[in-house]
């Protein structure tokens, strides 16, 4: 539908109407992270068969400071630092370094969400949060919905500029 504010919404009228809501994890990719490792899909999938949280995540290492203040960037805090096979409860997300007591982290775009909590959060009201930010995991966070980020050593290229798309090319060639 032309109406969805979200990618979160299109996936849902997919999910509803063409899977007729039977999967048990849905994945939402988003298209500007073509060179992402398919092993971290997987290993994502893998987390959420257990059922351990609502929606799943993945993040790696910022690579300098710059990347803080980057707005195309970004950013998860968890309470802990990361380490390899390891998921950490998302306790806030944004887009410009914010003063916080967290570790900070690189935050990939792409979801999982088990279908009970897919189902929900398309129900709920957009957020304040949301809105000011112009992130829609925030609506989760605000709902009290669990947000669980996995660790991953390699970031994927987001194709967010022109410069990005030109790198991400001269990436997929080489592959």
């Amino acid at each position: 539908s032309k109406d969805h504010q979200t990618g979160t919404d299109r996936v849902y009228e997919v999910f509803n109407n063409n899977l007729k809501n039977e999967p048990n994890i849905i994945i939402n990719l988003q298209g500007d992270m073509p060179n992402i490792d398919p092993k971290s899909i997987s290993d994502l999938a893998s987390y959420m068969i257990k059922n351990r949280c609502d929606i799943g995540t993945l993040a790696s290492n910022l690579k300098d400071n710059s990347e803080l203040n980057d707005k195309n960037i970004v950013k998860v805090a968890v309470k802990e630092k990361f380490s390899q096979n390891i998921f950490l409860k998302a306790l806030d997300f944004f887009r410009k370094d914010i003063d916080n007591a967290y570790h900070l982290y690189h935050h990939i775009g792409i979801y999982a969400f088990t279908s009970d909590a897919l189902s929900k959060y398309v129900n709920l009201k957009r957020s304040k949060l949301e809105l000011d930010r112009k992130l829609e995991q925030l609506r989760a966070l605000e709902n009290n919905m669990s947000i669980h980020v996995g660790y991953v050593k390699t970031s994927p290229l987001s194709v967010d500029t022109e410069e990005d798309l030109i790198e991400v090319k001269k990436i997929m060639e080489k592959q």
